[in-house]
Formats: C-alpha cells, sequence, structure tokens
C-alpha cells in the first residue's frame, strides 16, 4: 500500500474507532444500571418455580403457592419491560467484546499512521493524544480483567471518545515528517514511557473521581439501595484501585522524565534547563509523590488522598494542554 493509502485507512479506522468507543460506552452504561437488576430478577424466578415445583398438588397450599407465584411472574415482568420471556440483552459481554473491537481498530490507527509516516506515530499532538487514549483503554482492559473493574468501562470510554473526538476535531494533523528534536530513537523510550504513564494515570483518575461521587452520596444519604451507586464497588475498593493504579504509573512517569532528561542533555546539551514541559512535568512528579507518600506514611486515604490525587491529575492535564499551547519553550514543537 502506498502512504496515502495507509494514511487513509488510518483515518477510516480512527472513525470506527471512535464508533465502536461511543457505543461501548452506552453497552457499559446499560449493564451499570440494569444489568444486576435483571439478574437478581432471573434469580428470583429460578427460585420460584424451584418452590412450586417442590409442592404438592391438590391442596389449599398449592392454590395459594399458585396464585402468590402467579403474582411474583407479573411483578418480574413489570420489571422486565413487560415480557418475562423475552431475551436479554448481555450488555457486560457485548460491552466488553465492543471495548475489545475499538481497542484493536485504535491499534490499527496507530500502526497504518506510523507505516505511512515511516517513524513513530506520536509525532505531534494529534498522534500523541491519539495514543494516550489508547493507553488510557489498554490499562483499562488491563484492569478489568485483573481487577474485575468493568465498573470503569463507561467512564473511560467517554474520555478516550473525548480524546478522539478532540484529536480529530481540533488537533488532527496530516502525515508528515517530525521536526528535527523529535529525529531521535528516543522518542520511542521517552515519550512511549509518558503515554503509557499517562494512559494509566487516566485510569485512577476515574477511579478516584468515582471514589468521590459515591463517597459524596454516601454521607448524605444518597446511594440508595438499587441504585447506580449502589452497584459499584465500595468506597474503600475504588480507593485501593486507584493507589494501585497510580503505583504502577509513577515509576514508569518517574523514568519518562530521567530519559527527557538524557535526551535533551543530547539535544540541547544540557540535562534540565527549566523549560515550561520539564517544570510541569516534575511539578506533576512531586504531586503524584506526595500523594504515594502521605499513604504511606501518614496513614492518608480516603476523601484527602482522593483530592491530593486529583490534583495531580489536574497538573497532568494541564502539562499536556495547557504548557502545549499557553507557553514556548523547547517543547513547543507539538
Amino acid at each position: 500500500m502506498s502512504t496515502a493509502d495507509l494514511a487513509n485507512l488510518s483515518d477510516k479506522l480512527m472513525l470506527t474507532t471512535v464508533v465502536l468507543y461511543i457505543v461501548a460506552m452506552v453497552a457499559y452504561a446499560a449493564d451499570l444500571g440494569f444489568g444486576r437488576r435483571r439478574a437478581a430478577v432471573v434469580a428470583e424466578r429460578a427460585e420460584a418455580k424451584v418452590l412450586v415445583g417442590a409442592g404438592g398438588a391438590g391442596t389449599a397450599t398449592d392454590d395459594a403457592s399458585t396464585a402468590a407465584t402467579t403474582t411474583t411472574t407479573a411483578a418480574e415482568a413489570a420489571a422486565d419491560g413487560g415480557d418475562s420471556e423475552r431475551p436479554q440483552v448481555d450488555w457486560a459481554n457485548l460491552a466488553v467484546v465492543l471495548n475489545v473491537l475499538g481497542w484493536g481498530a485504535h491499534l490499527g490507527v496507530l500502526v497504518t499512521r506510523g507505516l505511512a509516516a515511516n517513524r513513530w506515530p506520536w509525532g505531534n499532538m494529534y498522534e500523541f493524544l491519539t495514543a494516550i487514549a489508547f493507553a488510557a483503554v489498554t490499562a483499562y482492559l488491563v484492569v478489568m480483567f485483573r481487577y474485575k473493574a468493568r465498573f470503569l468501562g463507561a467512564f473511560v470510554m467517554v474520555a478516550a471518545a473525548i480524546a478522539l473526538g478532540v484529536a480529530n476535531i481540533w488537533l488532527y494533523d496530516s502525515v508528515g515528517p517530525v521536526s528535527p528534536a523529535l529525529n531521535s530513537y528516543w522518542i520511542a523510550i521517552h515519550v512511549t514511557a509518558a503515554i503509557i504513564a499517562t494512559g494509566a494515570f487516566t485510569v485512577a483518575g476515574a477511579a478516584t473521581v468515582l471514589y468521590l461521587v459515591k463517597d459524596r452520596a454516601e454521607s448524605r444519604g444518597g446511594a440508595a439501595e438499587g441504585g447506580v451507586l449502589s452497584r459499584l464497588p465500595s468506597t474503600e475498593a475504588l480507593d485501593r484501585l486507584s493507589m494501585r493504579v497510580t503505583m504502577f504509573a509513577f515509576p514508569i512517569w518517574t523514568a519518562a522524565i530521567i530519559m527527557g532528561a538524557i535526551w535533551a542533555d543530547q539535544a540541547w546539551g544540557r540535562y534540565w534547563g527549566w523549560d515550561p514541559k520539564e517544570v510541569w512535568s516534575f511539578i506533576t512528579w512531586v504531586i503524584y509523590a506526595a500523594y504515594l507518600h502521605a499513604r504511606a506514611t501518614a496513614g492518608w486515604k480516603g476523601r484527602k488522598a482522593a483530592v491530593l490525587s486529583l490534583i495531580a491529575f489536574a497538573a497532568l492535564m494541564f502539562n499536556f494542554f495547557g504548557v502545549n499551547y499557553i507557553f514556548s519553550g523547547l517543547h513547543s514543537y507539538a
């Protein structure tokens, strides 16, 4: 295939990815909102059938059981939307399948873009944001299978779809060579590490936001039984999940900063020059380090730790968007 064909295929795969992520988001939301309720209805129906089958025939008790079962079946039918025999959609499996298909198309976007440009496909803001969204979805899939955290799916899909939308609408750049400063093998090391860490931090941020929402609702008595929030894990589990993902991402972010300093020495003759991107990368590192340190030594957990985690994530986002468009410096090539 020619360069133009590969670039065109990459653009088409991008559209496919966005559509699949949006549909997966809807399926995740449906699973979160209705999946467990329907599972409970099915379980209750099965139990009612067992009870009816266990009774004898020709007694007053049988008549009462039959009447009770009829009433229960009617209630179940109403809960199922009026048709108790209608096949139910398995929203959970549908969401995961769509998510994985979207992930495959997303991988295709990066591969075809890289082949078309004949370089690593994160040489500009469009490619970098696309790669970060891919890293976030990859991190979510790993967390989902490792910690059974399917409840994060809808929120990560929202973030990924928005990121890809921003990349296509405002940041799109045609396939072409990178600036001389990026023409180095270090882009495969330093930038890749930054992408992986940012994707993982995004998943941790989603878990932190869910923790704060549920914690606030519980403190006000708003997490009612049967509501969406009641279907989320406990606040303690959300807190632990956020910490675990952050603990994974933090060393990678640290390595990205160190490798960036080595690359800077090769490119500009100094390891550190207080460039805006360098400063905000370090600020982000300090806040995440403070978050992990406070948890390990001062026993911080819960709301205080969550707020600090969100401040760190806000610094990370500012480092990506704000520094690149507000300040000028050696990293302004993006």
